[in-house]
């Protein structure tokens, strides 16, 4: 592999590696819902000596005996016997199995817009059906199961308008990115989705480079990052880059330098909030003890992990280890009050830098005090 080329977050050039993927317009117009399977409430034929629901009124009008009888048939109804009542709830309750019919056709619409094309991309290659229904799925028992993340703070999202969510980096491999962008999509109350902003390794890897695109994954340049909080979007960043998922063990939760600011001048382009966010129980999933530079640079990768358990134990060392994780969203830093020419005085993207890198390593302190155990 060749030598992979780290573009920094604020650093305005043109970039030529990463080629984003023509827009794929539906065959049908859109993107379509698959109606839900309706009901159908069967008539019920009355039993000798009980009225159906027309006859009742009818006969109590002409009979207070028949009256009586239709009476005493809803009491036993409340009884749990057989009187009218009963057998009307009886007909209503529904066969079984209505729910799986809906999953099943829900399945095999979606299969036939997969195989027809009729569905939609955005200009970024982002799937938003893909996502939702399949990406999310395959990502979630690790989210729920395996790490247990508890989140905090979800509602300084804002519900709409775009938001830089900034967040710390760690862990040897890059699930902390994943398991944030699981616990958005399934924790907000508005049903917002959390566009990472990615290195160009990612784009250059076969088969991960073409799932990080229909994931919503974009190419980690000021660019990318402001059109998105430009058409609203909630965008997500981690300054850290390599240094912070790269960092050995003996220095896990110190955050490292956030680079020259650049999340800071595009969210202030853009008029976007900046959410901190920190993310506990990613820095011992994969503990790195040593770093094989030489290996590094012969495969192209900016690091080559050795942990407890890897290379060691083949495959299995790459099984992470089941911490117990906790992500919380920050306060929002508001930006829109700055004047546009804001984004260029280098003392006010240093300024709001810090404070972002501050108040993430704070909250980093109190989680981790607050608690009980790395695995519990």
């Amino acid at each position: 592999m060749a030598d992979a080329k780290v573009i920094p977050f604020d650093d305005d050039r043109s970039r030529g590696g990463a080629q984003r993927p023509a827009r794929r317009r539906p065959a049908g117009g859109g993107r379509r819902k698959a109606e839900p399977t309706t009901a159908v409430r069967a008539p019920v034929s009355p039993l000798p000596g009980q009225h159906g629901a027309g006859d009742t009124e009818s006969t109590a009008r002409g009979s207070g005996a028949a009256q009586g009888a239709v009476t005493a048939g809803h009491e036993g109804s409340h009884e749990g016997g057989p009187g009218a009542a009963g057998l009307g709830q009886e007909a209503v309750r529904p066969a079984g199995g209505g729910g799986w019919d809906r999953r099943v056709a829900g399945g095999l619409a979606f299969l036939r817009r997969r195989l027809t094309g009729d569905y939609e991309v955005d200009e970024f290659g982002y799937d938003e059906e893909l996502t939702d229904q399949v990406l999310m799925s395959l990502v979630r028992p690790l989210y729920e199961k395996y790490f247990r993340v508890e989140v905090k703070g979800i509602e300084n999202i804002p519900s709409e308008g775009g938001a830089l969510v900034v967040s710390n980096h760690s862990g040897t491999l890059p699930l902390d990115g994943l398991m944030m962008q699981v616990a958005v999509h399934d924790n907000h109350p508005a049903g917002r989705h959390l566009r990472l902003l990615a290195a160009d390794l990612v784009f250059m890897l076969p088969v991960v480079n073409e799932l990080a695109r229909k994931a919503g994954h974009t190419l980690a340049c000021a660019e990318d990052a402001e059109r998105l909080l430009q058409r609203g979007e909630v965008v997500g960043v981690m300054p850290e880059g390599f240094k912070g998922i790269g960092k050995p063990f003996s220095e896990r939760y110190k955050l490292q330098r956030f680079g020259r600011g650049g999340f800071v001048s595009t969210a202030l382009r853009a008029g976007a909030p900046i959410v901190p966010c920190s993310i506990v129980g990613a820095e011992e999933i994969y503990p790195m003890i040593g770093n094989a530079k030489t290996l590094a640079r012969l495969l192209g990768f900016p690091y080559f992990p050795i942990t407890p358990t890897f290379p060691w134990l083949g495959p299995l060392g790459a099984v992470p280890l089941p911490t117990k994780w906790t992500i919380q969203f920050g306060e929002p830093i508001a930006t829109d009050g700055y004047p546009p020419e804001a984004a260029e005085d280098p003392m006010l993207m240093f300024n709001l830098t810090d404070q972002v890198r501050e108040q993430i390593q704070h909250t980093l302190y109190k989680l981790l005090v607050q608690r009980r155990s790395v695995f519990f």
